[in-house]
């Protein structure tokens, strides 16, 4: 009987402490569903100037207008495109009438296609401002002698062309040929894998609930040991 209560006790205990972590995601899922909602409308919502976007502090997503001219400079960046393979985001400095200077990630292109110089004529651009977080200890250091980099770290992006550290992805082509299609802003870079966490817990609970009535029906039909 004690060996009985002791797979009844040590079951319980296991299988509530798994559902209560896939309780646990299903919340976070609800809460995460909800951030992303609010993300989306940001980044839906209608253009502002750069400078009310930055001030009193940054927003993260805000659609944002500004006008200038582009530099004459840029930086590839490897990524990949899913059914297209691995491709270039082309960064480029951008000069405000304001005399500000900022980062536009105008896009990608094929790796086989050559930068596109942009003239400077004075254009308008619509886009999302944007702080992606794609540097870690893994990153390789960027190519310079062949401008390629692997990851949007926007800080040291801003040095190299001469720029405050502000990124702005373009949301709309502007009409200026800059010989790439836009990639702009959205929820899909944002991890939401609460789901998968919840179904995992649950499978375990699932599977340990079954192990744990598989013990006590072999521990019932066991023979009592002879005294």
């Amino acid at each position: 009987m004690g060996r009985l209560w002791f797979f009844l006790t040590f079951g319980l205990v296991g299988l509530v402490i798994l559902l209560s972590l896939g309780i646990w995601q299903v919340q976070r899922l609800t809460w995460k569903n909800d951030i992303l909602g609010e993300i989306a409308t940001q980044i839906d919502a209608d253009p502002v100037p750069l400078a009310a976007a930055l001030d009193p502090e940054f927003r993260r997503y805000a659609p944002v207008v500004l006008s200038g001219q582009f530099g004459p400079d840029h930086i590839r960046m490897l990524a990949s495109r899913k059914s297209i393979g691995a491709v270039y985001r082309i960064i480029r400095p951008f000069e405000m009438d304001t005399g500000r200077r900022v980062l536009i990630d105008t896009g990608w292109q094929l790796q086989s296609r050559d930068v596109v110089n942009v003239a400077s004529d004075p254009v308008t651009l619509t886009g999302n401002l944007d702080a992606p977080q794609e540097t870690d200890g893994f990153t390789p250091v960027p190519d310079i002698d062949a401008n390629i980099w692997f990851a949007r770290d926007v800080p040291a992006m801003a040095a190299a062309l001469g720029t405050d550290p502000v990124l702005v992805v373009l949301r709309d082509a502007p009409e200026t040929d800059l010989g790439v299609t836009p990639w702009p802003v959205d929820t899909a870079g944002v991890s939401n894998n609460h789901l998968q966490y919840a179904i995992t817990w649950f499978s375990l609970a699932v599977i340990w609930a079954g192990m744990t009535i598989y013990f006590l029906w072999r521990t019932r039909r066991s023979p009592a040991p002879k005294g």
